[in-house]
This record gives C-alpha cells, sequence and structure tokens, in this order.
C-alpha cells in the first residue's frame, strides 16, 4: 500500500476535528474533536513508522511506540477533560463554552462596581427566600 493513502485519511480526519474545535459550542463535542485529531496523529505516526521500517531495516518502530504514547496521554486527556466537563455542567446547568467564558468575565463595563446582570435576585436566591 502507498504512503499517500494514509496520509491523506488522516489529513482528512485532522481537518475534520479541527474542523469540529473551531465550529462546536458544546464542550464535549470539542472534546471528542480534539480525540479525532489525535487519532489522525496517531495514524500518520504507525503509517510512517511502516514507511521507514521498510525503507531503512531498522526494527525499533518508534513511530509506534511514540503512538502508544500518545494513546495513553489521549486517554488521561479525555478522562480528566470529561471529569472537567461534568462538573462545569451540575454547576452552571450548561455545557455551551461561550456561556461558561461569558459567565467568567462578569466586569461591569461601566466601573459602578456592580453587574446589572446580578441586579436581579436569582433563581437561587428565590428558591432559598422560599424555603427559609
Amino acid at each position: 500500500m502507498h504512503l499517500a493513502y494514509p496520509a491523506v485519511l488522516s489529513a482528512l480526519l485532522f481537518c475534520t476535528g479541527l474542523y469540529g474545535v473551531l465550529a462546536r459550542r458544546n464542550a464535549i463535542l470539542v472534546l471528542m474533536s480534539v480525540e479525532l485529531m489525535l487519532n489522525a496523529v496517531n495514524l500518520n505516526l504507525v503509517a510512517f513508522d511502516v514507511w521507514l521500517s521498510r525503507t531503512s531495516e531498522e526494527t525499533l518502530h518508534s513511530g509506534q511506540a511514540l503512538t502508544l504514547f500518545t494513546i495513553a496521554i489521549a486517554a488521561a486527556e479525555i478522562g480528566i477533560g470529561l471529569a472537567i466537563v461534568l462538573a462545569v455542567h451540575r454547576n452552571r446547568g450548561t455545557a455551551d463554552i461561550d456561556r461558561l467564558r461569558d459567565t467568567s468575565e462578569r466586569h461591569d463595563p461601566d466601573g459602578t462596581g456592580h453587574d446589572a446582570r446580578t441586579a436581579e435576585p436569582s433563581d437561587e436566591a428565590q428558591k432559598a427566600e422560599a424555603t427559609a
């Protein structure tokens, strides 16, 4: 098999993952797109390792060893990433990346010291007053 076939497939997978990272709003879909990009890199590593081992007669297979390392790092990344996303979703009620960024940047544009969005009592404060 030619080297071009896995290289083109890897490029298509990587571009699909890159589009998913740039265009998606949901944090879980962004994590899935990052995993797709890492799998494209793994496919490239294995394909070039096989191609180079045929031409140089080496038995080291460093591309395959690096692929195993990348898989281990990706598994740890997705585990920690999903834990963070689930914790944020439980606290804020959304996994939308734009809303999470907006809630972390609560600066008052006119400098009065309070935010106009927090002037209204929140649903949680109303629930606490109702139960008290």
